[in-house]
C-alpha cells in the first residue's frame, strides 16, 4: 500500500506545513484529525476534524499576535501531550514564529539555558507547578523571558490564562499575516536531549521535514489516514515527527495520550495500525507480557509457544526475502487466527501493520519476542540533527531483526575508518541555534555529519549499529568494549529490566543490574519465591540472586573475554527521568548514574 491519500506529491513544489494544514481542511474538512481524553470520571473522548483544526489554529494565532509574536519569534512549550501544546504549535507556525517545546522534566538549569539560548519572550506552560519553575526567569536580566500563558484552568495565578488566547477576534487582513512560512524557514528548534553536557537546539526547516516524511512514506506500508496514538513528550523528534508533521502530511488521525503510563488503555480503545516506542518501551512491554505468559497453565504455554515458532519460522522467511512454503503460510494463518490474534487483541495490538523503534539499539531478545507473534519491530535510526530516521528497516523495501535498516532517500550514508557513521542529505539539520539568533553549522565542507555514533554496513547496505563514540569503554588493557552490546546480553533475562556496565581504565567490567518491576514479582510467584514486601526484598532473595548469578553466566558465555561482566551489584529502584538516571526520551545518563553509584562501583572494584 502506498502513502495515505492527501502526500506532499499533490502540491507543486516543496511544501509547508501551513500547506498542508490548509489542504486537508479543503480535501478532508470531515476527517478526523485530533482526540483527546477529558479528566473526567467517565474519560469522554473529544474530537477536532482538519477543518476544525484549521480554524482553531488561526484563532490561536491570532490570540498570541495579539500578545506580541511576530514572524521569526520563538516560543517556548512545556506542557505534556494535550490539545493546547499540538494547536499551539500549529498556530505558532501559521504565524510564522517557532514552537520550541521543553522536556516536562527538564531541571531549572536546562530550560534557563534554552530560554537564553532562544531568546524566546513567551512561554505556554501547564500548570502552576510549571509556572512555579518559570517564574524567576521574568525577573533574570539574562533572559528575555517576558510573559507566562498557563494552560490549566484556574491555575494561571498572575499570569495569562490559555483561554484568553481562543477570545481574541481577527484582526483585519489577519489572514495575510498567515500561512506565508517558506519551504527554508525555520519550523522548529528541538533541543537536544542532554546526555552530556548542555542541550544543543537543533534547527530544522520545513524541507528537511517534509523531505524525511516523503522518505519515510517510501519505506511503510499503511492505510489511509491512519491513527497515531501520540504519547512521546513533543520535545522529542521522534513525537514531532509522528504525531505532528506526519499526521499533517497524511491526514491521519492523532490520539492524545497525556500520560505515558495510560498508554496501554489508549491503545486498548484505538487498536491502531501503527505503534513506535523507543527501546525501553517495548522492553517493559514484553516484560509485561512475559510476566503474564509465565502465570499461564503449562498445557496453555505449551499451545502458544508453538505459535510463536510458527510465527518466527514465517518471519525468518520474509527477512531472507523468501516467500514461505504454502504450507508454513497455512500454518501461520491458523496460528495467528486461534492463538496469537486473541493475545494481542488483549492488549490492543491485533490491528497493527507497522510497529517500530529508534532512539537506542534495541535488545535482539525483545525484536524476536514480538516477531513470535507475528510482529516485526521496523528498528530505525536517526538523530535530532538528521530530522529523526536517518535509516529504517522496512516491510516494503527489507528488514533485518538486530540492524537498523538501511538509508532512507532523503539521506546517504558512510561509515569513517574509525568506525563513525557520517551522514549527509536533504533531510539534515541547518545548524545550532546560536543565542544571537544565527546558525551554527556543524557539517564538513563535503556536507557531512558526524554523528557520534559507531556502527558497520554489511554487503546488503543495512547499517549494525555498535554504540555511541564518547561512551565506548576503554579498559586499562587498551580494549575498546561497547557497553550497549554487554547491557543487551545481560538484559536478555526477564528479571534484568535496566543494566550499566562500567569499565574504564580497569583490567575487567563490572555492572549495574536494575531488577524489573514487573517480571520480577511474576518470576518469584512462578518459582516459588516467597518473597514479600518491598522490591528490595526480591533483590536480596538468595533465590533470585542465584537466577542472576545464571543469566550473567549465561550472557558472558556469548561474549568475548574482554566483554566479560566480573561483579555485579543488584538495585532493587528502576532508573527513570524523574530520578534523573534517564533522559526524557529514556536514554540513560551514564554519568549520572556513575556519580550517584560511584561507591557502589568502586567496592566491586575491592578485594
Amino acid at each position: 500500500m502506498t502513502s495515505a491519500p492527501g502526500a506532499t506529491g499533490d502540491l507543486p513544489g516543496t511544501p509547508t506545513l501551513p500547506r498542508l494544514l490548509a489542504r486537508n481542511a479543503h480535501r478532508h474538512p470531515r476527517h478526523p484529525a485530533l482526540s483527546w481524553q477529558s479528566k473526567d470520571p467517565n474519560g469522554t473522548w473529544t474530537t477536532l476534524t482538519w477543518t476544525e483544526v484549521h480554524e482553531r489554529t488561526a484563532t490561536l494565532a491570532a490570540g498570541f499576535r495579539a500578545l506580541g509574536v511576530e514572524r521569526g519569534d520563538h516560543v517556548l512549550l512545556m506542557m505534556s501531550n494535550r490539545p493546547e501544546h499540538w494547536l499551539s504549535d500549529l498556530a505558532l507556525v501559521r504565524l510564522g514564529a517557532v514552537p520550541v517545546s521543553v522536556y516536562g522534566t527538564a531541571a531549572p538549569e536546562q530550560i534557563t539555558h534554552i530560554a537564553r539560548n532562544c531568546r524566546a519572550r513567551l512561554a505556554v506552560v501547564e500548570g502552576a507547578a510549571q509556572a512555579a519553575v518559570w517564574e524567576p526567569l521574568l525577573a533574570d536580566p539574562d533572559t528575555p523571558l517576558e510573559r507566562l500563558v498557563v494552560a490549566e484552568d484556574g491555575a494561571e495565578g498572575g499570569h495569562l490564562p490559555y483561554a484568553a488566547l481562543l477570545h481574541e477576534p481577527l484582526p483585519e487582513h489577519f489572514g495575510k499575516e498567515l500561512d506565508a512560512a517558506r519551504p527554508d524557514d525555520p519550523l522548529t528548534v528541538v533541543y537536544t536531549s542532554g546526555t552530556t553536557g548542555e542541550p544543543k537546539g537543533v534547527v530544522l526547516t520545513h524541507r528537511q521535514v517534509m523531505s524525511n516524511a516523503l522518505a519515510l512514506d517510501a519505506v511503510v506500508e499503511l492505510p489511509p489516514h491512519v491513527e497515531h496514538i501520540c504519547y512521546l513528550p513533543f520535545a522529542h523528534i521522534a513525537e514531532r515527527m509522528l504525531g505532528i508533521y506526519l499526521p499533517c502530511h497524511r491526514a491521519s488521525h492523532v490520539y492524545l495520550c497525556a500520560d505515558p503510563t495510560r498508554v496501554g488503555e489508549v491503545v486498548r480503545k484505538v487498536r491502531p495500525a501503527q505503534f513506535f516506542g523507543v527501546p525501553r518501551i517495548w522492553e517493559k512491554l514484553s516484560a509485561a507480557v512475559r510476566a503474564v505468559l509465565s502465570l499461564m497453565p503449562a498445557e496453555e504455554r505449551v499451545v502458544i509457544d508453538r505459535a510463536f515458532t510458527v510465527a518466527r519460522e514465517h518471519v525468518e522467511y520474509r527477512e531472507r526475502g523468501e516467500t514461505p512454503p504454502a504450507e508454513l503460510e497455512e500454518r501461520y494463518a491458523r496460528a495467528r487466527e486461534d492463538v496469537l490474534l486473541p493475545l494481542l487483541a488483549a492488549g490492543g495490538l491485533d490491528r497493527v501493520t507497522w510497529s517500530a523503534s529508534a532512539s537506542a539499539p534495541m535488545p535482539i531478545d525483545v525484536v524476536r519476542f514480538w516477531a513470535g507473534f507475528g510482529i516485526v519491530i521496523m528498528d530505525a535510526w536517526g538523530l535530532t540533527e538528521t530530522t529523526g530516521v536517518a535509516t529504517s528497516n522496512s516491510p516494503k523495501a527489507g528488514f533485518r531483526l538486530g540492524s537498523v535498516g538501511r538509508p532512507v532517500e532523503s539521506v546517504e550514508i558512510r561509515v569513517a575508518e574509525d568506525g563513525e557513521i557520517l551522514v549527509r542529505g536533504s533531510s539534515v539539520f541547518s545548524g545550532y541555534l546560536r543565542p544571537d539568533g544565527s546558525v551554527r553549522s556543524a557539517l564538513d565542507d563535503d556536507g557531512w555529519l558526524a554523528t557520534g555514533d559507531i556502527g558497520r554496513i554489511d554487503g546488503d547496505g543495512y547499517l549494525w549499529l555498535t554504540d555511541r563514540k564518547k561512551e565506548m569503554i576503554v579498559t586499562s588493557t587498551g580494549k575498546n568494549v561497547s557497553p550497549a552490546l554487554v547491557e543487551n546480553a545481560l538484559k536478555e533475562h526477564p528479571l534484568i529490566g535496566q543494566a550499566l556496565v562500567h569499565g574504564d581504565n580497569h583490567s575487567y567490567l563490572v555492572a549495574l543490574l536494575v531488577l524489573d518491576p514487573e517480571a520480577a514479582p511474576a518470576w518469584a510467584a512462578a518459582n516459588g519465591v516467597a518473597a514479600q514486601g518491598s522490591p528490595a526484598a526480591l533483590a536480596e532473595h538468595p533465590e533470585i540472586r542465584a537466577e542472576i548469578d545464571r543469566a550473567v553466566a549465561a550472557a558472558n558465555s556469548r561474549l568475548n573475554r574482554t566483554e566479560q561482566v566480573k561483579r555485579y551489584e543488584v538495585l532493587a529502584e528502576e532508573w527513570g527521568p524523574l530520578t534523573g538516571e534517564l533522559t526524557p526520551s529514556l536514554k540513560m545518563r551514564r554519568r549520572v548514574i556513575r556519580d550517584k553509584y560511584a561507591d557502589t562501583l568502586s567496592g566491586l572494584y575491592g578485594d
